[in-house]
């Protein structure tokens, strides 16, 4: 995905700045809530052969019957990531339907619906690298990180946890993609990497042979879906749905399926601002 996936903070203030955004009265008022999703970011949204696959393709169905509760139609279009988040800071769409991770500066123009799944940053290594277990065991090692990422802006918390420890980070390398960060992991560039923990376990699902997950070095992280901050009935409509895929066990089911695990301790209330989140991540 690379950097298809760095935030344009500025573009994005730009388009909340004069787009026009849809609640939820509106949105019941023409009937129709409009959803984007991703076409290429496993295994959230993806498409195999021609059609989309992954737990939001699987949650879509259950968001359409909720929606059909309150005579709401669903329509999705499916897009590349670049310009997913300006399209709906616009007003184009009313949410995206995607694993976006709540940072500093989206909050900025997004609240947050309640998450679905945690993206606690994990470093992962190669799988018969032996050195490495602990945090004291990255001191000094060369780390690979996605450019203008909301993983190399947490990078600092890794650092404090090997103050702690009485050690220094080593060499930190920025690459535009990940697919590229893991060919340098592989071939003994790298030392190890950081990602969010979906990534890390799809990773390591599908490519076990060369890399292990080692464990978390960020405090926690959460995978939500973005609405526009003037829409705050459509936030409580999304968040009426979170409360029902909980109780019901789809949530925990479609977890388990596609990322490899349930969260069950995930926040349950909507994030909308850099405080609460700094709170819930215990950044502070």
């Amino acid at each position: 995905m690379g950097l298809l996936r760095k935030l344009s903070l500025a573009t994005l203030v730009l388009s909340a700045s004069f787009g026009a955004h849809a609640d939820l009265a509106e949105v019941k008022s023409k009937g129709v809530l409009s959803v984007a999703t991703e076409d290429d970011y496993a295994p959230f949204n993806y498409i195999v052969d021609g059609k989309p696959e992954g737990f939001h393709k699987e949650l879509l169905e259950d968001l359409k019957a909720y929606a059909k509760t309150q005579n709401v139609d669903v329509k999705q279009d499916i897009l590349p990531w670049t310009g997913l988040l300006a399209s709906v800071s616009s007003g184009q769409y009313d949410v995206a339907f995607t694993g976006a991770l709540v940072t500093d500066e989206r909050l900025r123009v997004f609240n947050f619906a309640p998450p679905f799944a945690s993206a606690q940053h994990f470093y992962v290594k190669r799988a018969d690298d032996k050195r490495l277990s602990d945090i004291a065991s990255l001191c000094g090692k060369t780390v690979g990180v996605q450019a203008g990422s909301a993983l190399l802006a947490r990078l600092p918390e890794l650092k404090k946890m090997m103050k702690d420890k009485g050690c220094e980070m080593g060499k930190v390398v920025e690459y535009p993609s990940y697919p590229e960060i893991y060919a340098d992991l592989a071939n003994g560039r790298l030392d190890y990497a950081v990602n969010a923990l979906i990534s890390v376990n799809d990773l390591v699902k599908t490519r076990g042979d060369t890399f292990a997950k080692g464990i978390a070095v960020s405090g926690a992280g959460f995978a939500a879906w973005p609405v526009p901050k003037n829409s705050p009935e459509l936030l409580k409509f999304l968040s009426g749905f979170m409360d029902q895929i909980r109780a019901n066990g789809r949530l925990a089911a479609l977890q388990t399926k596609w990322f490899g695990e349930a969260f069950p301790d995930m926040p349950k209330e909507p994030i909308t601002n850099v405080e609460q989140f700094h709170t819930l991540a215990g950044m502070k």
